[in-house]
């Protein structure tokens, strides 16, 4: 009778711990897609919400008129955020602590609040990327494990039956090979995900750090010009 070696036949060759292996690479494999979709969407709508919003700044005739816009508008991205946080500062209206921060220097406090709306928002991007690391980093290996343990079951197969004849050791000989390929499948992309993302943030963190410099020259030598 011919012997049915599908994938569903595997599956049904494995024991607890090759169930366990499986369900683990399948939450790494869910989570890592749900974040690589998440935020490739989070990241296409701040870019485009980003590029409105620094075409409106830089076509404004002055800061009170920029500060007109931030104080009526919403935050809806870091450039936003940073260009309030510095147009505060160069009103006056901090509150409490915050003003007496700003009577030791009106320069270095407006560069820690730039580089404090960086950190914050440097700290916003990297959500996510943890366990992209993990999945990319430790799939691998947690179906290295799989491949073993499938091994350890046809050499028992094998001894239990004392003939290694292709209907005792093909499952648990294709349970390990699973094992090995499902392991890679769910990190590959988690990998290729992580470094886009890495890339990605690289990027935007360096287009906020000049953002910020032009801030501070703006805000510390005077009105923009039109």
């Amino acid at each position: 009778m011919e012997q049915d070696y599908g994938f569903a036949h595997f599956i049904s060759q494995c024991d607890t711990m090759g169930k366990g292996v499986l369900l683990l690479l399948l939450v790494l494999s869910v989570a890592s897609w749900y974040l690589m979709v998440t935020k490739a969407i989070a990241n296409m709508g701040a870019r485009k919400r980003a590029d409105a919003f620094l075409k409106q700044f830089w076509e404004a005739s002055s800061l009170q008129e920029m500060q007109s816009t931030l104080t009526a508008g919403r935050g809806d991205n870091a450039f936003f955020d940073l260009a309030r946080l510095a147009l505060t500062v160069n009103s006056g209206n901090q509150r409490g602590a915050e003003k007496l921060l700003a009577a030791g220097g009106m320069s270095e406090y407006l560069t820690r609040v730039l580089r404090n709306g960086i950190d914050q928002e440097a700290t916003k991007i990297e959500y996510g990327l943890t366990v992209l690391a993990s999945a990319g980093s430790a799939a691998p290996f947690v179906g290295l494990f799989g491949t073993v343990w499938g091994i350890y079951h046809a050499l028992v197969q094998i001894g239990m039956s004392g003939q290694g004849t292709l209907d005792k050791v093909a499952g648990p000989v294709g349970e390990a090979l699973i094992m090995t390929a499902v392991g890679l499948a769910v990190a590959i992309p988690a990998v290729l995900a992580y470094n886009a993302f890495t890339r990605r943030n690289r990027l935007w963190l360096a287009q906020l750090d000049n953002f910020a410099h032009d801030l501070y020259a703006l805000v510390t030598v005077g009105d923009k010009k039109a």
